[in-house]
């Protein structure tokens, strides 16, 4: 891209994890030949990525919240300008917040894309083969996952557009000092290019790592697994979608859900893959940060996502994913609102950002498998589970009338148990189901495929750009 300067490598530039478990020293800027020069500091490198990724911007809240605020989980309340824009529908192409969390990602992909092309050519003749692979493959991973979370974003779901719709450039190039242009792929080819990846790159990965933090904190087979689980969820691809989720839940030593919800924050079964991080990350989150939006400004936040009317609706008043994991305050006008708790750190943000739990791989496959079987055993059992846990009647078959019904079940289980963490929006969209309920003020600008049910290629990409084309709407 035009406006990314050169990152010849970018290091640590922060703790993602303790570098003194590590013995890395920090780096801010190094050549391509210092950066990866041994094992030490292509791992430096490789860490970096996972660094770059803490952003406010990238997996540190911003684009979860936004999620949050475009459907129907949140109430948006606050006076923040470019987020207060894109919960009433009315997001211009240049929205600063938008701009930052574009670039954010590429700098992140571009950091993934050196980690690469450079590992393989380390004169470190100490580092193996299998560790050259591994690292790439980590590298893989986050690219791919930076790379759904924008297309997710920024193009209208398959569903909607079909596979040609436009989606964000691919970009795979280690940055050389040249300015590059690149067009915007399809939302079909973005797809594929993640699909494939994620495939060849398994072998590559472990199953778990030495320690709890890198085994929920970096790339591992399970983490490549889930992510495709999602995909072709999102895809409707339900025979690939379930086995991709039955690979995770299999490895039932490393994966399971929690028994009760006192395992925020902890690095347990119940986390597939997060980031981790720590009170030191304050200078990337900033007063963004999980905490900060998600509390109550009695708290310490925001108060900008209490939840919405729409979403205490959905829960029975003894769900203990409400009980346990919400708390009431009153605002400055004595209003009376309702919290989650599952982001308390409100001073340094150190709450890890939850991208991929083992409740969400359960929900994909119950979805999955009743996509393809209508209302069976397996999906009935897999959403139990679920209920149970939240102290829950369990169901029977004969409680749903239609398959339809099942299905519509299914989603509200993922609704109530992944709420504020930015899936709401795609699970709405990919059903086709508007982002808002009808009687919603923006009820009609919420519906599929309406142009500002997804964000615009920001505005400073397009002037310094040629080859980019702006989302219809946004011209």
């Amino acid at each position: 891209m035009k406006n990314l300067k050169t990152i010849l490598f970018i290091g640590l530039l922060g703790s993602l994890f303790s570098c003194e478990n590590l013995d890395i020293d920090p780096q801010q800027s190094l050549s391509t030949e210092l950066a990866f020069a041994d094992k030490q500091s292509v791992e430096g490198s490789l860490l970096g990525v996972y660094s770059l990724t803490q952003e406010w911007e990238v997996f540190g809240s911003l684009p979860q919240v936004i999620a949050d605020f475009q459907s129907d989980n949140v109430r948006f309340i606050g006076s923040f300008p470019t987020l207060q824009e894109i919960s009433i529908y009315t997001t211009q192409a240049d929205n600063a917040t938008l701009r930052d969390l574009w670039r954010a990602h590429y700098r992140a992909i571009l950091a993934a894309n050196a980690v690469v092309a450079f590992t393989p050519d380390s004169p470190d003749e100490t580092l193996t083969t299998e560790e050259r692979n591994q690292f790439v493959a980590e590298a893989k991973f986050m690219r791919s996952l930076l790379m759904f979370q924008l297309v997710n974003l920024y193009a209208q779901p398959v569903n909607i557009g079909g596979e040609n719709a436009l989606g964000i450039p691919i970009v795979t190039d280690a940055f050389s000092g040249e300015i590059t242009s690149y067009s915007r792929n399809t939302v079909g080819e973005v797809h594929a290019f993640i699909i494939n990846e994620l495939n060849d790159i398994i072998a590559d990965l472990p199953d778990t790592y030495p320690t709890s933090a890198f085994t929920r904190g970096r790339a591992t087979k399970g983490a490549a697994n889930a992510l495709l689980s999602r995909i072709h969820l999102y895809r409707g691809e339900w025979q690939l979608a379930a086995e991709k989720a039955k690979a995770v839940l299999d490895a039932d030593d490393i994966y399971g859900l929690a028994s009760n919800y006192n395992f925020w924050g902890e690095n347990n079964s119940e986390y597939v893959f997060s980031i981790q991080n720590s009170e030191i990350d304050n200078g990337r989150t900033g007063s963004g940060g999980w905490g900060s939006y998600y509390n109550s400004a009695e708290d310490g936040g925001r108060g900008d996502a209490p939840f919405s009317d729409y979403l205490l609706d959905a829960y029975a008043e003894t769900d203990e994913r409400l009980t346990a994991l919400s708390k009431e305050n009153v605002n400055a006008e004595g209003v009376s609102l309702l919290y989650t708790t599952k982001f308390p750190d409100v001073v340094t943000h150190s709450d890890n950002s939850p991208i991929i739990r083992t409740t969400e791989v359960v929900l994909n496959r119950a979805e999955a498998l009743a996509q393809l079987n209508g209302i069976n055993d397996e999906s009935l059992e897999l959403i139990n589970a679920l209920r149970e846990r939240a102290g829950l009647d369990i169901f029977n078959a004969g409680d749903f009338d239609s398959e339809e019904v099942f299905l519509a079940q299914i989603l509200e289980e993922r609704r109530k148990e992944l709420a504020f963490e930015g899936h709401r929006r795609m699970d709405l969209l990919r059903n086709n189901l508007p982002l808002r309920p009808e009687g919603d003020t923006y009820f009609d600008e919420s519906k599929p495929g309406e142009n500002k049910t997804i964000l615009p290629i920001p505005q400073r990409e397009l002037d310094i750009n040629t080859e980019l084309v702006q989302n219809p709407g946004y011209e």
